[in-house]
């Protein structure tokens, strides 16, 4: 008597892609930030 095999829930994966794209989101708005900084003290300090 086999059973059927039940595929893994749908919602996993997605919450998986979503904190993703979440950490993708904040180092990248910290990158542009810390490069806006730099620029910004460059063309201060001149």
């Amino acid at each position: 008597m086999s059973h059927a095999r039940k595929k893994p829930p749908v919602m996993k994966t997605k919450q998986k892609e979503e904190v993703n794209k979440k950490a993708l989101i904040w180092i990248g708005s910290v990158f542009v930030v810390t490069v806006a900084v730099m620029a910004v003290l460059l063309i201060v300090d001149q």
